[in-house]
């Protein structure tokens, strides 16, 4: 993807955040794509920033962009705030993570399919934004699950509703979601469910999309539940962990080996848990702090839930 059609893209979206620069740097990052799965950022060499840069601002924006003999410039106005960016390059700069054991468990109920979902989501994020050649060849196939609605946020929704970012016809399945779905139900020989997808691709109705999402949180659909997540984790297991400086990392993995020790206590009593982490980014800073936690997982009759355990 041509650069320059990313940083229109992202002004046409009102997103301009610039990161803090050093004195003298002749360097500046706009944040691109920030998700648990990469962290990006358009930058601008040899950049020279004039006016007064808004760093809390949010709303509309209007810009242009010109060239002249050594370099460019784009006008950015924050409102009434103008703030112009002289620079001579503009580079796209990537790291990918590993974000196969991230959760955030921001809305409860059923959170393993949620956290599904968001990876889904992310990942889908990054396929798009970045293009095909920032994803493994297993993550280019399951980021079509985006758009199976009893697995996307339209019976599963990660977040709460006012963070959603809606997608064009979520109820609608994509052919290539069906056949990743279908495929995972032939290996695990879930019989039924293969049968209620056939029928939902030729009926993508929302009752139907419905009833198999209720089929996704029982027993009955538990191997094909559990094999879409082993696929997500190795699809992505090659990719780096964040690194917070020697100190912290010591401190989140004591952390982890007493999540781990914490699991194998509850393994000897036949239950099964899962441990998982919530990281902030490394460069571009949030809100988020660090944090393990172990996702145990519960039956109730048919229903297949989890609990959730926080290790301090």
């Amino acid at each position: 993807m041509d650069i320059f059609v990313m940083l229109e893209e992202l002004l046409e979206q009102d997103q301009f955040e610039l990161l803090p620069a050093k004195e003298g740097d002749t360097e500046r990052r706009l944040v691109y794509l920030m998700n648990d799965a990469v962290e990006s950022f358009l930058v601008f060499r040899g950049a020279a920033l004039t006016g007064h840069y808004l760093e809390d601002y949010e709303g509309a924006l209007t810009w242009s962009m010109s060239r002249d003999a050594a370099r460019y410039v784009l006008v950015v106005r924050q409102g009434d705030n103008a703030v112009t960016l002289l620079f001579e390059n503009l580079d796209l700069e990537v790291q990918l993570y590993n974000y196969g054991k991230i959760a955030h468990f921001w809305v409860p109920g059923y959170e393993y399919l949620r956290q599904l979902e968001y990876r889904i989501a992310i990942l889908r994020d990054k396929c798009e934004y970045l293009g095909p050649e920032h994803c493994t060849p297993e993550e280019r196939r399951l980021a079509h699950l985006a758009y199976f609605p009893p697995l996307n946020y339209c019976c599963y929704p990660a977040v709460p509703a006012k963070y959603i970012v809606p997608i064009p016809d979520p109820w609608n399945p994509s052919e290539e979601a069906l056949n990743v779905m279908e495929e995972l139900a032939r290996e695990c020989g879930n019989k039924k469910l293969g049968w209620r997808l056939k029928f939902y691709r030729r009926h993508p109705w929302p009752l139907l999309a419905k009833r198999i999402a209720a089929m996704l949180h029982r027993t009955e659909c538990e191997e094909v539940v559990d094999l879409l997540s082993r696929r997500l984790r190795e699809a992505v297991q090659d990719y780096p962990r964040r690194s917070f400086g020697k100190a912290t990392d010591n401190a989140i993995k004591r952390l982890e080996q007493q999540a781990e020790e914490r699991r194998q206590e509850l393994a000897k009593r036949g239950i099964r848990a899962e441990v998982l982490r919530e990281e902030p980014f490394t460069i571009a800073q949030d809100n988020l702090e660090f944090h393990v936690y172990l996702m145990i997982w519960e039956t109730r009759g048919r229903d297949r839930r989890v609990r959730i355990e926080t290790i301090k």
